[in-house]
């Protein structure tokens, strides 16, 4: 009797899931919409619809405002959560290909192919300001954290220009050996890492002038990068089921690690006490695969929707949402589950199967998404 009771007390002092005050915004390519999930009660609350299909979404801390990119069109509207409409739009171009907010989070850019240019376009009027044009069109760009400076990767010419935004030109080209992908600067902001897909490499170039730092020889053909708060890097892509940890502060890579079949999208989810995971996605297994960061090993495999894309750590780093594109709903998983700490966490344990929490139809295709906090 004594024992049932202890087991009991045990029970339901487990920590419970706690809703996070907010809404998930995600952006549907195949209807050409905005999902509002509410991350109060997971489920669905409306669909917001667009002229055109969108394949990015930003939130801006601190508000309720997030930002939608139509590539295809060049449009970016701006959605206000506690309205759940879109209050304005502005189209600065033919073809754009991605947007990042600003350093200091008053604007976008925005880099298009059509014409070939990056575009500030700030929040209080959302209007083109300063455009910084090219002589071909780029196939991808990078702010950096600690100074006013971009990266723009243009592969028809092998080169990765140095953007001064403060002077809104290129400070200086970098003709890279082998066509550049696209690249990341460090945490830091003194160097750039440049992927490249042919080569199955990593270059490291010193920004401020452009020299070769190293280059680092990988097993994949890098396409995504992901990276932790303190900088290190996580890169995956075609050539074998695996992620490459690499130490950008040492210039080296360090191991390959083994993450399901297929690897695709990446995301971290970090706490003030560890453990820390990575999270990758596998496209053609429907499932999440789950990494522990400080040892690389296997923590667990989450069966989700299909084809699983990109993956959202909400800011409490309660949940990590999962966008399903072939079966248009949104996975739910618990960080918490995924130690196996809660009730029959043992099987977890034991056969590296975490639980799902919950699933949420949200739309066709959905792409991408972002978190808007109420509170």
């Amino acid at each position: 009797m004594l024992l049932a009771t202890a087991a009991a007390a045990a029970g339901c002092n487990k920590p419970k899931a706690e809703r996070f005050l907010g809404f998930c915004l995600v952006a549907n390519r195949g209807t050409r919409s905005v999902a509002v999930v509410d991350l109060t009660r997971f489920r669905t609350r409306q669909q917001i619809p667009l002229d055109a299909a969108p394949s990015q979404i930003l939130s801006v801390p601190k508000t309720t405002k997030a930002y939608v990119l139509a590539p295809d069109a060049g449009t970016i509207y701006e959605i206000e959560a506690g309205l759940l409409t879109i209050t304005r739009r502005i189209r600065a171009g033919n073809q754009a290909i991605a947007m990042r907010l600003s350093r200091s989070g008053d604007a976008l850019w925005v880099l298009y192919r059509d014409p070939a240019s990056l575009v500030e376009i700030p929040f209080d009027t959302l209007r083109p300001r300063r455009r910084i044009k090219f002589a071909a069109p780029p196939d991808d760009f990078d702010l950096s954290l600690e100074a006013d400076d971009a990266s723009v990767v243009t592969r028809a010419d092998r080169s990765i220009a140095i953007v001064s935004l403060a002077q809104a030109s290129v400070a200086h080209t970098i003709h890279a050996a082998s066509e550049p992908s696209l690249g990341r600067f460090r945490k830091d902001g003194r160097q750039l890492i440049a992927a490249s897909e042919v080569d199955r490499s990593l270059t490291i170039y010193d920004v401020p002038s452009g020299k070769t730092v190293v280059r680092l020889p990988l097993a994949v053909a890098p396409r995504r990068m992901c990276f932790t708060s303190d900088g290190n890097l996580y890169v995956n892509g075609d050539g074998m089921d695996a992620v490459v940890s690499v130490y950008p502060f040492r210039t080296e890579v360090w191991e390959t690690l083994l993450a399901g079949h297929a690897p695709g999208a990446m995301a971290v989810s970090e706490s003030t006490q560890p453990p820390s995971y990575l999270l990758v996605s596998n496209p053609d297994a429907d499932t999440v695969t789950v990494l522990d960061v400080e040892s690389g090993k296997l923590i667990a495999q989450v069966q989700v929707g299909r084809q699983p894309g990109q993956i959202i750590v909400t800011p409490d780093n309660q949940y990590a949402l999962v966008l399903n594109e072939k079966s248009g709903d949104m996975a739910v998983i618990r960080i918490f589950s995924l130690g196996g700490n809660q009730a029959g966490g043992e099987r977890v344990k034991r056969y590296k199967s975490a639980p799902l929490f919950t699933m949420i139809p949200v739309g066709e295709q959905p792409v991408s998404a972002a978190v808007v906090a109420l509170s």
